[in-house]
């Protein structure tokens, strides 16, 4: 069919209306496309944050049980002599004592200088650093029960751990099996372990 001049001046007005309503309501959607799509990242966003505040929650949740668990734990430790400084006159002094409580013979001690220590047995300190200190004592004994006697009242003051590398256990030249006098010699080594925090090794010069 073929309009004619006059007819198509009737129809120019209508089409240029519907061109212009095609291309708004083309714009129209491509707008609500856009929307819908920086609603969705925006969401996305929103819904890894609040993961990620979740993940925090449970985690810090998590280590207030930790700290709570553990934290006497430490603070025994602490108190022990395990954590922190030596406690060199502590062990000296109770060598001291437990000498002159149990009436034991002779003792003679000397403490070697703090060194790093890496045990035989398989150990993860972390971020802390075991240290120990060696200690020599020569110890004149009735009987080999004085130096068990001895090892049991220093664990059993929990001064700070130690463990007891070597014994040598001897006769006393001219011993007379008098119960008056020490008829035996202990010569021993001790490791005084310590354990030192990553803030107390930056703070040494």
């Amino acid at each position: 069919m073929k309009l004619t001049p006059q007819e198509w001046r009737i129809l120019q007005i209508p089409l240029v209306a519907l061109v212009l309503v095609a291309v708004c309501m083309a714009g129209l959607v491509y707008f609500a496309h856009q929307q819908k799509v920086g609603t969705e990242a925006v969401l996305q966003a929103q819904e890894m944050q609040l993961n990620q505040a979740r993940q925090r929650y449970q985690s810090s949740g998590q280590e207030k049980e930790t700290i709570a668990r553990y934290l006497p734990v430490y603070r025994r430790l602490i108190s022990e002599g395990f954590i922190g400084e030596e406690k060199r006159i502590e062990w000296v002094d109770n060598l001291r004592t437990i000498h002159q409580e149990n009436k034991l013979f002779g003792i003679n001690y000397s403490i070697g200088v703090q060194e790093a220590y890496k045990p035989a047995f398989n150990l993860n300190p972390g971020p802390m650093s075991l240290h120990r200190s060696i200690m020599k004592l020569e110890l004149a004994m009735l009987h080999e029960g004085d130096l068990l006697l001895l090892v049991d009242e220093l664990r059993a003051r929990r001064i700070t751990p130690f463990i007891v590398r070597q014994c040598e256990v001897t006769r006393r030249p001219g011993t007379s099996f008098d119960k008056f006098s020490a008829n035996l010699q202990a010569d021993c080594e001790l490791d005084w372990l310590t354990v030192r925090e990553p803030a107390v090794l930056g703070a040494q010069p």
